[in-house]
């Protein structure tokens, strides 16, 4: 069985000394609730591949990568089985919401709308992307 590497991208911004999460919801029925992600190519380290998945999805450049945080196999929805890296990123943006047509490989017509969230139980994310969201709000974390 082939595994799928996947880059996962926990964006944070500090607002008003409250930590909040990048989400964001695309232009395709039934896709969910989302954090920034995507596949890590041939020849790319996860690491190299997060920070290219993360400007293509959300055109945010300017992003500090504060460290891997869990990285785990899970089945996706397909069948496909897949081994995850979730990684921790900081942003300065300071645009409540905004859109963005991402740029990788076969993502042509899509549209992404970016929001940040404050709790990890503000929206229901898909299968998934909020495993390790705990890791960002918990109380440990700053």
């Amino acid at each position: 069985m082939q595994v799928l590497e996947k880059a996962f991208g926990y964006i944070t911004r500090e607002c008003e000394g409250r930590i909040q999460v990048l989400v964001f919801e695309q232009n395709t029925a039934g896709a969910g609730i989302q954090i920034p992600k995507g596949t890590v190519e041939e020849g790319e380290t996860p690491l190299e591949a997060v920070i290219r998945e993360m400007a293509e999805e959300t055109g945010l450049t300017n992003l500090e990568v504060k460290g891997l945080i869990a990285h785990d196999y899970a089945e996706h929805y397909s069948g496909a089985l897949q081994k995850r890296y979730f990684y921790h990123l900081i942003s300065n943006d300071p645009r409540p919401t905004w859109q963005h047509n991402p740029t990788g490989v076969n993502e042509g017509n899509l549209q992404f709308t970016f929001y940040w969230i404050e709790d990890k139980d503000a929206v229901v994310l898909a299968k998934g992307h909020g495993d390790y969201l705990y890791r960002i709000f918990g109380p440990f974390v700053r």
